[in-house]
């Protein structure tokens, strides 16, 4: 087992610190228009401390979102793993997602471009992450197919339509409305899941 020492923690909180912040500041101005120097300004740092976790600007948005993509993996599988059944586990999962888009919005957006902004072995690597997300859901999809659950129609165009309900809500949610993010996600889970469910 791999206890990090109280100085590799805060090492490793740093590092958190700067991805989230590059990616914040990246998704608003553009990432060509932004500078190392101005994500070390946002975080009261030199911009040689920037480099000292970093190689260069591409380095430090390609680890920003590499490190969004393997959460939200993290968490669709550990769904995959719970004792419910599947449409809980397709609704929890449209749940998370929903929340996680609204709570970082920022990453996300740039995520669903990659090709606008990466090459290749960073383009290749986190394309490969965000398929292997994509096929979660696929399989979530497929094992309500089979029992009977989820209408029977073409995997990957239902994913699509579902991602793109889910991903088009950061463009109108707003904080200050009635609902928080949990009761939000949930009335756009409900939502999803009367288009796929069998009728009874």
């Amino acid at each position: 087992m791999n206890i990090l020492s109280l100085r590799e923690k805060k090492a490793v909180k740093k590092k958190e610190e700067i991805l989230k912040s590059a990616v914040e500041i990246m998704a608003g101005k553009g990432y060509h228009a932004v500078t190392v120097e101005e994500v070390a300004s946002r975080l009261l740092m030199t911009k040689g401390s920037v480099y000292y976790y970093f190689n260069d600007k591409e380095d430090l948005l390609y680890q920003s979102i590499r490190m969004l993509m393997e959460q939200t993996i993290d968490k669709i599988r550990s769904v995959l793993e719970e004792e419910i059944t599947i449409v809980e586990k397709l609704k929890k999962a449209i749940v998370q997602h929903t929340i996680s888009i609204i709570s970082e919005r920022s990453g996300f957006s740039i995520s669903i471009r990659l090709e606008q902004i990466f090459t290749g072995r960073y383009l290749e690597e986190l394309i490969q992450l965000r398929e292997e997300y994509s096929e979660d859901f696929d399989t979530l999809l497929e094992k309500g197919m089979e029992e009977g659950l989820f209408i029977s129609t073409n995997v990957k165009v239902v994913r699509n339509l579902i991602f793109g309900a889910m991903n088009g809500v950061v463009q109108w949610y707003s904080q200050e409305g009635e609902m928080d993010k949990k009761e939000f996600a949930e009335m756009i889970a409900n939502h999803l899941l009367r288009l796929i469910l069998k009728s009874k």
